[in-house]
């Protein structure tokens, strides 16, 4: 019974020491939430005002340009994988990579090549114990990304789509990445960044502004698309930033909780065995005096 106790003291010591670390790690990420939030509304005019200048160009132009063309019979597809970098984030990174699985399937259903491109060490991980290919990959920037990394992973996507299909390019591009709508909900999305897809205005009888572009459309979209295809990364790397580090707030705070009751568990049964080792020690002494007294 001695033993038990003892055994018993020193889990709940354990725990607490646990606690006290998943605490702190909540607090943490509850923090950065705030910073990686600001960040990203820091980064809404200019995706603003991007996204209207290519719409203009793209709707008061005729000009068919590369990166808005689409492969009638696309052959192969390329896959950016967004994940975190390190664990402790619940279902996080595991809910992007089953949907990038299934993403996956149904491209090689359709009959077509899959080129994959992951960011973050836990889908590296995930793809190399499988030994599966990676065509390139990114790491150590999963909760706190800049426009060098975005730029970085941009301008590889991009030339891998320029370049002809028959030389190794790629028909279009794809990114599975975490959509933060709120701290309670981080939902694993699939978007196409290439071929870009022009949504033109209805035809109405109001007046239009009239566009004049120097020294041609041509030359200005082929400014203008990259830097919208390097915003659109950036975007995705802000959103599944903020998704990671609630999803590790939800995760520590439940761990925190876990520990509490455990804790809770531990002194009841610790008290409980300090009780009956008292029990038994008393009935031990009355039993000794018994015996003497029947001496």
């Amino acid at each position: 019974m001695a033993a038990s106790l003892r055994e018993l003291r020193e889990r709940n010591r354990s725990v607490r020491a646990t606690q006290k670390i998943t605490r702190a790690m909540e607090l943490i990420a509850a923090s950065r939430i705030t910073k990686a939030q600001a960040a990203a509304r820091a980064t809404l005019p200019y995706t603003r005002e991007l996204n209207r200048a290519v719409t203009a160009v793209a709707t008061y132009s005729d000009i068919d340009h590369p990166l808005t063309t689409e492969c009638p019979n696309p052959k192969r597809s390329a896959i950016l994988v967004i994940t975190s970098d390190r664990g402790l984030a619940g279902a996080y990174s595991s809910n992007v990579i089953k949907m990038a699985e299934r993403l996956t399937q149904t491209l090689l259903a359709e009959g077509r090549e899959v080129v994959t491109y992951m960011a973050g060490r836990k889908g590296i991980a995930y793809y190399e114990f499988r030994g599966r290919k990676l065509e390139a990959t990114w790491s150590g920037f999963s909760d706190k990304p800049t426009y060098a990394h975005s730029d970085e992973m941009a301008d590889v996507l991009i030339s891998r789509f320029l370049t002809d299909v028959e030389d190794g390019g790629v028909d279009e591009i794809q990114v599975v990445y975490t959509r933060f709508a709120s701290m309670l909900v981080q939902e694993p999305r699939v978007r196409r960044v290439l071929p870009l897809q022009v949504v033109r205005g209805e035809a109405s009888h109001e007046l239009r502004p009239t566009y004049e572009f120097e020294p041609d459309a041509e030359t200005v979209l082929d400014q203008l698309l990259p830097l919208y295809v390097r915003n659109r990364i950036h975007f995705y790397l802000m959103q599944t930033a903020a998704s990671e580090l609630a999803s590790k707030q939800k995760a520590m705070k439940a761990a925190t909780d876990n520990a509490q009751q455990l804790i809770e568990t531990l002194t009841r049964q610790a008290n409980q065995a300090r009780q009956a080792k008292i029990t038994q020690e008393i009935t031990e002494i009355v039993g000794g005096a018994s015996a003497l007294t029947k001496e």
